[in-house]
């Protein structure tokens, strides 16, 4: 476990941007029984999903997310210190795309981009390496992009995964500004890598026999048993680590995974439902973006008076799983848009 109490960064922004189609589980689905998507539907909880089409990547999304945030906040590309692009779907195996999204974006030379490999937990992980190069000085804005497209990896014949994911892109915007204190708990399991696997596309396995293999497979009971022993524990080491109990947390943010496993977890934590958003049964379980698109959706329309505290967690593909706790303040900058698509 690493954990870390991090000081000086202040969440200055989110935007995110889902693509403009929309796919209906129960109206839409072809390769399913329709009694057996109900099912799907209900024990989930996602009735439709957001999903690209076979020319928009996951950095379109989170360039369109940036580009607004950025001129919402009036930030001069000039000024950007780091970009870090977090996702497992990128546009090139090499080079990174966090190198397409800084020259889209008009950045510096004197900017660090790089790309981070990890999918439902790396929204924490991200703010975790914006806060550490902003305590240490190295930079002083850090903007943190997380998209992914799943359902461009999901085989449309396989129903444990075909009717979950939907696409989606972040961009926040973190800045060197007041005392935040802000508070990290991370893990990993490498031992249940193969849990949720595409076996094939890489160079351990570039062209697999079964063409099966190009595709995600998914071990949902081992998934599943995992979360709810792991993500309970997580709260209580990140309330313990900032000397927080419940009470003190205005709202706990969830990686958009399962409607099931996230009332199963909440109510094992003693969470309120009303601190515990879902969105999924709109936009689907988009991967790691989940958590600031939820988080952004909780506040796009909150009129703050005063700094509210978040718990961010994430969870998944790894096996990993990770927290932040951060402030929310009045002035922090909410966007969310749609990608129109050709």
């Amino acid at each position: 476990m690493t954990t870390a109490i991090l000081k000086g960064s202040r969440l200055k922004g989110v935007s995110t941007c889902v693509p403009d189609r929309v796919f209906n589980n129960v109206k839409d689905s072809d390769n399913f029984d329709p009694q057996e998507v109900k099912k799907v539907v209900t024990i989930a909880g996602i009735k439709q999903r957001r999903v690209v089409d076979d020319k928009t990547c996951s950095s379109d999304l989170c360039l369109q997310a940036g580009k607004q945030l950025l001129d919402s906040l009036e930030w001069s590309p000039d000024s950007i210190d780091a970009l870090i692009f977090v996702t497992q779907t990128p546009d090139y195996f090499l080079p990174s795309t966090s190198s397409l999204l800084h020259r889209d974006l008009e950045l510096p030379m004197s900017c660090a981009a790089f790309d981070v490999g990890l999918g439902c937990s790396g929204y924490p992980y991200g703010l975790w390496l914006a806060s550490m190069m902003i305590q240490t000085g190295g930079a002083k804005r850090v903007l943190v992009m997380h998209g992914e497209t799943p359902s461009l990896i999901t085989h449309p014949q396989d129903r444990a995964t075909a009717l979950l994911f939907g696409d989606a892109g972040s961009a926040s915007a973190i800045e060197q500004d007041g005392d935040d204190s802000w508070g990290f708990s991370l893990h990993s399991d490498g031992q249940g890598y193969q849990d949720l696997i595409i076996p094939g596309r890489g160079f351990r396995e570039p062209s697999p026999a079964d063409k099966r293999d190009n595709y995600l497979h998914m071990n949902g009971a081992n998934l599943f048993n995992f979360t709810i022993q792991k993500v309970p524990p997580l709260i209580q080491d990140t309330l313990d680590l900032m000397d927080k109990c419940i009470d003190d947390i205005n709202v706990f943010i969830f990686h958009q995974s399962n409607q099931f496993m996230m009332r199963h977890i909440a109510k094992k934590s003693g969470l309120p439902p009303e601190k515990t958003p879902m969105i999924l049964g709109e936009y689907g379980n988009a991967g790691g973006p989940s958590v600031p698109m939820t988080l952004g959706q909780h506040y796009i329309d909150k009129k703050l008076t005063l700094a509210e505290t978040a718990m961010l967690l994430g969870y998944g593909v790894g096996r990993s799983w990770g927290s932040a706790l951060l402030k929310i303040h009045p002035d922090t900058v909410f966007l969310h848009s749609e990608y129109m698509m050709r």
